[in-house]
């Protein structure tokens, strides 16, 4: 079908509809840009100067309960957990809070490298530009803010597991060619992390303040950068031909079941440095119909998605299936989930 073009009495020629349209599309995208590099400027958060790191009640000690898994963790609900003695579990608590923040700042490390090789392509005037560096600056300052948490904890925590460590340095190289992929792995790790620490900010539990301070400031600023990813995909996808949305449609999933297990699964290390039995593992990852149900949780907003920018096809379902992703798509973004979820990070 065609789009049959008149001629207006001045001599100019109407622009087709779907020309019209997608130009419509690109300044609300701009102005979508716009709005949140004035939300980084006006609403952005100093590691150093909005947290009083050298509060009394900030202070970290090595027999502080407050270290204590609290229940939405499942491993702090898990009755092996439970029977240790209370200097076990601080210790387990210490590690496992330390490492949940070694995971989110070397994700963001190569966040950083994937959004500084797309920028570094990007057009003079771009409002891409602006938005993406903004965030860079977020990024970075979250990384300061993590690396202060574990170096006021005195835990050595290695993060990623070691093939995750050595693979990672390549992954912002994708952002170069396969740009639609990245964002996909930026929300595969984001997501999760976010529902993670907003179901941790729900909670009226007792967990260390620091801890509690460090997850607000990420939460808030999170925000954004989950929006934008969002919003880059909903702009880029549909325009791409039949087989390249087929093939996104199952680089979709595939992507975000991988990120989810980097930077939600402890390491070998904290496995062995405790000692917690395999058993306990396959029950918290994922084994349990309780766990599998928390991992389906975090995805909600990306069902959504998917169905929003066509990359929900047969196929592509039966793969959200078979990884265990699948579920019912949120019907907003950020609805809270219906169902009792746990922490698993």
């Amino acid at each position: 079908m065609t789009t049959v073009e008149t001629t207006k009495p001045n001599g100019t020629t109407p622009k087709g509809a779907a020309t019209e349209k997608r130009e419509i599309e690109n300044a609300e995208y701009a102005a979508m840009l716009d709005r949140l590099s004035e939300g980084s400027i006006h609403r952005s958060f100093n590691p150093y100067t909005d947290i009083d790191w050298d509060a009394p009640e900030f202070q970290v000690v090595d027999d502080d309960p407050r270290w204590v898994l609290p229940d939405i963790d499942p491993l702090g609900a898990h009755p092996w957990y439970q029977a240790q003695s209370v200097e076990r579990q601080i210790a387990i608590g210490m590690y496992r809070q330390a490492n949940v923040a070694k995971v989110g700042l070397l994700f963001e490390q190569n966040l950083i490298r994937g959004f500084m090789q797309y920028v570094s392509m990007l057009p003079n005037r771009s409002a891409e530009f602006r938005y993406c560096t903004h965030e860079v600056i977020e990024e970075c300052n979250h990384t300061l803010m993590f690396q202060e948490l574990i170096n006021r904890t005195g835990t050595d925590v290695p993060g990623f597991g070691p093939i995750m460590r050595r693979a990672a340095p390549f992954l912002g190289l994708a952002a170069w060619k396969f740009p639609s992929i990245f964002f996909m792995g930026v929300l595969g790790g984001e997501e999760p992390i976010d529902h993670i620490q907003k179901s941790y900010l729900r909670t009226e539990g007792t967990f260390h303040p620091v801890v509690k301070g460090v997850m607000r400031i990420h939460v808030a600023e999170e925000a954004r950068h989950i929006s934008f990813a969002h919003e880059f995909l909903r702009q880029r996808v549909p325009q791409r031909g039949r087989a390249s949305k087929f093939l996104l449609s199952l680089a979709f999933p595939i992507t975000l079941r991988i990120l989810c297990d980097v930077i939600v699964v402890p390491p070998r290390d904290f496995w062995q440095r405790f000692d917690i039995p395999r058993s306990v593992k396959r029950d918290l990852f994922w084994r349990r119909p309780e766990a599998r149900e928390t991992l389906r949780s975090y995805f909600g907003d990306l069902r959504m998605l998917a169905e929003e920018i066509d990359l929900m096809n047969p196929v592509s379902r039966r793969l959200w299936k078979l990884l265990r992703i699948d579920g019912r798509a949120s019907r907003f973004r950020s609805e809270p989930d219906r169902t009792p979820t746990r922490l698993v990070g």
